[in-house]
């Protein structure tokens, strides 16, 4: 047994998380590195499931709506979320895709901004839907988009800048964005901050509340384990709900949904958020998902996945021949979300390779990706995945 390997086995024995594994529907033969995509399927939800089908749709039918809580899912599974993202209870709605939720905080924040700002800031190196989302946006509200890399928007915010919109995370690099001091400083312009979170809600502390941030949206399959296609969410500050003007305005967030007014009259909250039927097979399942985070501090996923992404890195260095791959993800923990991207010219040889023996990740151009799920990645995963790694690499000729 090597050196490393030693030494994983010493951090998984005193790893306070290890036990939230057997929580997950997993096999010990295969390291689950892509859950920065989808997560690994908590090993309750299919019983969860079968009832839901079976019981509450099969047997109660029409009655669930109201028996079985369906009706309150979007309102109730967003107060769940919420401590997981730093937000008070009411301040979240689930339902819609991530790019719908997009496009409701981006129209709903540049009506709130008001008059007179014309601009919408928009992270240069976004995921290419919130760049399409946001460009539809502004020619909707007469809007211009400004695409900056987001280390320049705090400098770049004045009196015509409307909202920015903003990866808490990169989803190519793995590199954490200033949330605090980014929003800090479009509210000194006057402007508003709105977060995607698809790569961090569920791997680090956010603080939504805390650091004043008026709208987020976020997508629950990859940490939050909802799974494939599960219904993604939108925060509202406080401060905007009565002024939250939803491009979208569905039968679901009017002040009276079964009173069937030809005119619309927004709810009251978060439930604005809201637009049509809720996806309710998927957003059950989500429910029953986010059971795995009770008793959990996500203070503790944190630290534990700045040790494992660290300890990832110290055995590519140690395994990889020097030359095959380059870390693209920040060393510095302040700047590190919870994946490793490695630059790798051979990447869409590799991956499939790694596949094959095993070690689950995923490619982005030129780029090995690994997301490291702290609730259900160990040390020994990390060690095993930069072994085989480097076994790869071996046999597959530099410039493949």
């Amino acid at each position: 047994m090597s050196d490393l390997q030693q030494e994983a086995k010493r951090l998984d024995a005193a790893d306070p998380l290890a036990g939230h594994r057997a929580k997950f529907a997993l096999d010990d033969a295969t390291v689950y590195l892509d859950g920065n995509s989808l997560g690994a399927l908590p090993a309750h939800v299919p019983a969860r499931m079968a009832d839901v089908i079976g019981r509450e749709w099969g047997e109660l039918r029409i009655r669930s709506w109201d028996e079985s809580g369906w009706w309150t899912a979007p309102e109730r599974i967003g107060d769940r979320i919420a401590p997981l993202v730093g937000a008070a209870a009411g301040r979240i709605v689930v339902g819609d895709s991530t790019s719908v939720n997009v496009f409701k905080a981006v129209v709903a924040a540049a009506r709130i901004a008001g008059e007179g700002r014309d601009e919408i800031l928009v992270d240069a190196s976004t995921f290419p839907t919130d760049g399409y989302i946001a460009e539809s946006a502004a020619r909707m509200t007469g809007h211009r988009i400004v695409p900056l890399d987001p280390a320049d928007i705090p400098a770049a915010a004045n009196d015509r800048t409307a909202l920015a919109l903003v990866n808490h995370v990169d989803y190519r690099t793995g590199r954490l964005h200033d949330l605090p001091g980014t929003t800090a400083a479009l509210h000194a312009a006057g402007a508003l901050a709105v977060w995607d979170l698809c790569h961090s809600a569920g791997a680090l502390p956010v603080g939504l509340d805390a650091h004043g941030v008026d709208l987020a949206i976020g997508c629950t399959y990859k940490y939050l384990n909802g799974g494939p296609g599960s219904p993604a969410y939108v925060y509202v500050a406080e401060r905007h709900q009565s002024r939250f003007d939803s491009p979208l305005p569905g039968w679901t967030s009017h002040a009276d949904p079964f009173g069937m007014e030809p005119g619309y009259r927004a709810a009251d909250g978060a439930v604005r958020g809201r637009v049509g039927t809720p996806d309710i097979l998927s957003m059950l399942a989500l429910e029953a998902a986010l059971d795995v985070w009770d008793g959990v501090a996500i203070e503790s996923v944190r630290a534990k996945s700045l040790a494992l992404t660290d300890f990832f890195l110290e055995c590519v260095r140690a395994y990889v021949p020097e030359g095959r791959v380059t870390p693209i993800t920040p060393e510095a923990h302040g700047e590190r979300g919870s994946q490793v991207a490695l630059a790798c010219a051979d990447a869409p040889a590799v991956m499939p390779e790694l596949i094959r023996r095993g070690v689950v990740g995923d490619l982005r151009p030129g780029l090995l990706r690994f997301g490291f799920t702290p609730l259900y990645v160990g040390f020994a995963d990390a060690e095993r995945a930069a072994r085989v790694l480097a076994d790869v690499l071996a046999g597959t000729p530099a410039g493949e």
